[in-house]
């Protein structure tokens, strides 16, 4: 697997500043050698983005940035609980997309590729997922998606 921290610095790209939940939730959990990371909005310094609907308000491609900058949290969520050090993970087994969208919507998979091919790009085959997308009437703070993940851990 492509070491993912090196991977990001290549590209140029930093981890954003992880934003604590608001609820009575955790941002992640590990359970033996699974991480689970909560589902995560386009949040850039404390403030929530691309505020509005895929297909209404943003086009597929700006819905691929949010998507992008919602897994940018994931990472820097799991960089966090695992000290710094993103080589612990494994695999991606899973992400879970879920897109603002006007009922007539049917794009889904292709905004929810935002997230899935940055993390194909960052981790290689480790980072090829199963995955779910799906439309919704609204999400938190109006923005435009969110997404979860679920990592295996080295042992």
């Amino acid at each position: 697997m492509t070491n993912m921290a090196d991977k990001l610095k290549e590209l140029g790209i930093s981890l954003p500043v992880v934003s604590m939940p608001a609820a009575n939730y955790v941002p992640c959990t590990i359970s033996g050698n699974t991480l689970y990371v909560s589902g995560q909005l386009p949040m850039l310094e404390g403030k929530p983005q691309f505020i509005g609907k895929v297909g209404r308000e943003y086009s597929i491609e700006q819905g691929q940035e949010c998507a992008k900058l919602c897994t940018l949290n994931i990472l820097a969520h799991v960089q966090n609980i695992l000290g710094g050090d993103l080589s612990r993970i494994s695999k991606l087994i899973r992400m879970g997309i879920f897109v603002n969208a006007p009922d007539d919507f049917t794009d889904h998979p292709k905004v929810a590729n935002g997230a899935s091919d940055l993390m194909v790009g960052l981790m290689g085959d480790a980072g090829k997922h199963a995955r779910f997308a799906v439309g919704v009437s609204g999400l938190p703070f109006g923005v435009a998606v969110e997404v979860d993940a679920t990592f295996e851990l080295k042992a």
